[in-house]
């Protein structure tokens, strides 16, 4: 009996041991946690402070890949992109940056308000278009963020096209118009969806014939250009100056890039700081308008699949190393503008960041078949990211605010 009680005994002892050793370890977990918690809020405080300061020098250097650099170096005329001199200059020119307080106007397309209100009138104007029914406006909707929400564009009697609508806001800057970068100025784009069949189905110079007959068009002529006789170099500089004056309002982003540091959350704050650093965001969207203006193959050209086929730049300059390219665009207002890329493929922001998490698409031609042009490899600026969930999510929020 008195053995019975001594290992009774024991084993309620080793309980009460055991259970303290659980207990102290729970509790060190939950404290380590706490601990995370407070040094993980404690760092996003210090990100705070360091982005919402001005000075973008005392920021940490993003993260952008060398030759990135010195193709940049290369446009702003540096000799190289090695110097501590020459690396600065073209750190200030790629960094984020809030929107200016005007966008630029070309010296020999000046904004006036005449000539931004007569572009508005015509942008939003059907009888532009073969069946008066279709307008500039039906493919950049401003309550869309001026995209449409749509995959690919529905034109003149609901022809289909082949990519997605990009968003007229921000086309002020850069100098590559359309995806694949056919147009160099706004007023040279302005006229290509009049004359595409599967868009307004006209040409600029019947469009000028009808509209010339509308005598509050000659009037509107006349307020802005000082003449009654419309031509179409008129015309598309009108709408392009309608065009160059879509910028957005300053947002919260630019009011924490300019001082207001409570202007973004604590989520939104690690998400733009993970777009600097960790998931290589600013090797293409840097700059004002977070774009780098440049072309880029994520391997979404579907090369040899029939009618998904799109090599995108290449159809313009027919050159080799442009097949499969697309501009960037760019990331102003993105949440306004789903779904993404030049074919629409994603409906959701988080789509994209998964598909950019794991480096994109790699496709390889089939095997035994004949290209040409040759089938192209992806861009070398793609690489797999490794962001967590929450990272990715803090990503997210991030681009949400823009």
């Amino acid at each position: 009996m008195k053995k019975l009680l001594n290992g009774e005994l024991f084993f309620a002892l080793f309980f009460i041991f055991v259970s303290g050793v659980i207990i102290y370890i729970s509790s060190a977990k939950s404290a380590s946690k706490v601990s995370q918690k407070a040094a993980a809020h404690l760092s996003v405080q210090n990100l705070r402070q360091i982005y919402s300061n001005r000075d973008s020098t005392k920021w940490e250097a993003p993260h952008i890949d060398k030759s990135v650099l010195e193709d940049f170096a290369k446009e702003l005329g540096l000799a190289d992109a090695t110097s501590e001199e020459n690396r600065s200059k073209i750190l200030s020119h790629l960094e984020l940056k809030p929107l200016p307080l005007t966008p630029p106007y070309p010296q020999e397309n000046p904004y006036t308000k005449e000539k931004a209100d007569l572009g508005k009138k015509l942008f939003n104007d059907p009888r532009l278009s073969l069946s008066n029914q279709i307008a500039c406006a039906s493919c950049h909707d401003k309550e869309l963020g001026f995209a449409d929400n749509k995959s690919v564009s529905y034109g003149h009697d609901r022809a289909q096209g082949s990519r997605n609508s990009p968003s007229v806001v921000m086309s002020a800057f850069g100098t590559h118009k359309f995806w694949d970068g056919r147009a160099s100025s706004l007023e040279s784009q302005s006229l290509f969806p009049i004359a595409d069949p599967k868009e307004m189905a006209f040409s600029a110079d019947k469009a000028v014939r009808k509209i010339s007959k509308i005598k509050e068009y000659k009037d509107d002529f006349y307020a802005a250009f000082g003449t009654r006789k419309i031509t179409k170099e008129l015309l598309s500089q009108a709408i392009a100056t309608y065009e160059r004056s879509l910028m957005p309002h300053h947002n919260r982003f630019d009011r924490f890039l300019n001082g207001k540091a409570e202007d973004l959350s604590d989520e939104e704050v690690l998400g733009l700081h993970l777009f600097r650093t960790k998931a290589r965001c600013m090797n293409c969207h840097n700059g004002v308008a977070l774009s780098d203006d440049r072309f880029h193959n994520l391997g979404l050209h579907y090369y040899g699949r029939d009618k998904y086929e799109d090599l995108g730049r290449y159809e313009i300059t027919r050159e080799n190393s442009d097949v499969g390219k697309f501009k960037t665009p760019s990331l102003r207002g993105v949440k306004k503008t789903p779904p993404y890329m030049h074919n629409g493929l994603f409906p959701h922001l988080h789509g994209v960041l998964n598909a950019y998490n794991a480096g994109m698409a790699n496709p390889i031609p089939k095997e035994g078949a004949t290209y040409n042009p040759p089938f192209p490899s992806p861009d070398e600026l793609l690489k797999k990211l490794e962001l967590s969930q929450d990272e990715l999510n803090a990503l997210e929020a991030f681009l949400n605010a823009l």
